[in-house]
Formats: structure tokens, sequence, C-alpha cells
């Protein structure tokens, strides 16, 4: 049985392109498209897609209205059609946080090349939407308010005897479905908490609004990382759009490193490239999490860390969007404990007091 998507745009032409690239996979089908909301929501009561893919202003009705409206109504996955402006990001962010599962950017149509690999992409979203089903329901609780081979440029070594700081440090990875969960995570985080880095799939242009609608919420810091600064606690660094994000060393301080080397399993950033150097950089001292996400990315370097001494969390299944990235890290051995996103601050911090820091409280 074929993914049925409904797609709504305000653009004929956007409409074409989705249509000709969703046609193109053998496991998909476009079952109708609507120019506006409003015949848009008659097509989802006659047709009964799997997925919709929406754009966000439009005539008659804006698209954060529909979607709230939508999402209250008559819950399903929908993929947001996001454009490459600081008001676009913006605007995603509140999408993910109304329940749209994840977002993809609008085409460049002019740019034939790459085309392919846009609709590889955005056939990977709209499958990995499809298989978030089961997970609307936990994501579309009340917000609180605010009170595989890892990069073969870093290769492994031995830790040993160069860990010369007793520094804790989070590690966390996250996919679809994470930028709530990453909310959520942090928004639990206390003002002592120690350095937290994080890498999100994200393109660039987004991850700036991620992080300051992060920083709004959050009793800590929250900003994105920036090559050579220091690590401190109290702050989450977020690994920016289209840079992967690695943990580094000078002394005994930690540094943020931010390079655009090569793409590590289709990804920059991505999960692997951070765990690993963490592996290699914080070892014991570190604890890391892997949250929601289609995937593999992160399971691998995962591992190493674990092997490496680190303490490992993994989102369990009932309350991931897509249960991806944390059911391969579990499956490798990588993952201590498996726990609900609404334990996993809790117990990362009471992890934290085993091993005799100080007191850390929610």
């Amino acid at each position: 049985m074929k993914i049925k998507v409904l797609i709504v745009d305000d653009s004929a032409l956007i409409r074409a392109v989705l249509t000709e690239m969703i046609q193109s996979q053998p496991d998909m089908e476009v079952v109708g498209v609507a120019p506006d909301p409003l015949v848009a929501r008659d097509l989802i009561k006659k047709l009964q897609p799997d997925v919709l893919t929406l754009d966000v202003e439009m005539p008659r009705m804006d698209g954060l209205d529909f979607l709230e409206r939508l999402m209250r109504l008559h819950p399903m996955p929908v993929l947001m059609l996001s454009s490459l402006t600081q008001r676009g990001s913006e605007v995603t962010m509140r999408a993910l946080e109304l329940g749209a599962v994840d977002f993809v950017t609008k085409p460049r149509l002019a740019i034939k090349e790459g085309m392919l690999e846009y609709t590889e992409w955005v056939a990977e979203k709209i499958r990995a939407a499809y298989q978030s089903r089961n997970g609307l329901k936990y994501r579309l609780r009340p917000t609180p308010k605010k009170g595989a081979a890892a990069n073969p440029a870093l290769p492994l070594a031995p830790v040993g005897n160069r860990l010369i700081s007793s520094e804790k440090l989070i590690i966390v990875g996250a996919s679809t479905g994470g930028t709530e969960a990453i909310k959520d995570f942090l928004m639990q985080m206390p003002l002592d908490c120690p350095g937290i880095l994080i890498t999100q799939h994200m393109p660039e242009g987004f991850t700036a609004s991620f992080a300051r609608r992060l920083d709004s919420l959050c009793k800590i810091g929250v900003s994105e990382a920036v090559n050579g600064e220091r690590v401190l606690p109290g702050h989450a660094y977020i690994a920016p759009g289209n840079s992967h994000l690695l943990l580094g060393r000078s002394g005994a301080n930690y540094l943020c490193q931010v390079e655009q080397t090569a793409l590590v399993n289709r990804h920059r950033p991505s999960v692997d490239v951070l765990f690993r150097s963490a592996a290699l950089h914080a070892g014991k001292n570190a604890i890391g999490v892997i949250m929601t996400g289609m995937g593999k990315d992160g399971s691998v370097a995962m591992l190493e860390m674990r092997q490496a001494g680190a303490y490992n969390f993994a989102q369990d299944e009932a309350s991931c969007v897509v249960y991806g990235m944390p059911r391969e890290a579990v499956q490798l051995g990588a993952v201590h404990e498996v726990a609900p996103l609404d334990q996993l601050a809790g117990l990362v911090l009471a992890q934290l007091n085993k091993h005799g820091e100080r007191a850390l409280r929610i």
C-alpha cells in the first residue's frame, strides 16, 4: 500500500514540482492538491491522506492557523514547506511546536542540479512523517511554561590518561521530532547543569531561530555553537545548520569546534561526528542522549562513547516521533538506559549526582 500524500500550496508551480517528485517514488502517491487550506479541509475529509505537505503563507487562511485547527480537530502527520528566510525559520519553529512532524525548504526551481538529491530528501521526510503516526498523541500534549561509520577524518584513539578534566558534559543527538524533544529536555535543566552539546538535523538558516527560541524558554543559556568558544556549565550549544559540531580540548578546557567537512550518514551536522568527538575528548566524563529521529546517525559513535566510559540514554519508542536512531543505538548495545522523554532529564541529572557532582535539581 502506498503512502497517500495531499499537497497544500498556493503556487501551481510548487504543486506541480512536488507532485512529480512524489509520484516518482514507488511507495507513495499524490492523492490530491489544494491551493489553500479551505480546499484542503474538504479534500482531507474526502481523500483521507496519510501525510499532508503544507505551505505557511497562503491566501484565505494562514498556514499556522490551519495547522493549529487541524491538530485540534483531525490530527495527522504534517510536513511543512518553509522558505529560506528569517521569518520562514521562525514560523517553522512555531509550526513544529503546533505539531508538524518536520519541514523541508522550498526547492530552488532555477537550479536543476541537485533536484534528484532534493527529491530523495523530500521522500525521506514523507516516509518519516508517515512512520510518526503513533507519536502524534504524545507530541500534542500541552507545552510546559518556562521556569554506519563515523567520520573517517576522526580516527578513534585510546583516551587513556588524556582525561585531565573532571568536568562533566551532556551530549545530545536528534533528528525528526527532535526540536520539541530537545526543548522539553532543556527546559528541565537547572542553571548549574554541565555544558550541553547538541546536534539536531536541521538545514542552514533554521538553527539560529531554534536556538533563540530555546534560549527564551529555558533557565540555561542556549545558542548556536561558535568555533573555538569554551563550553561552559549552564549553557547548551546547538550545531549550526550545514556544519558539524565537535567537542574539542584546550588543556583542561572543553571547546566547540565547528567544521564544514564532508557529510556523514548523508548529514551535516551529523550526530556520529559529535558523539565520536565526545568519545575521544570526554570519555567517562560524558553522558550521551540519543532522541527521536529516522535513520541510524549517532548509533555507531554512541557505542564508541560507551566503550570510552560514557553513560548513555535513549528515548523510548512510545515518546519518539520516529523510533529510528534510538532503536539502532539500543540494538548495537550502545545504550545503558531507555526512558520516556519526560524522564530523560531527571535520569541524566541523577546519573551525574551518582558520580560525585554537586547536587543538581530540576
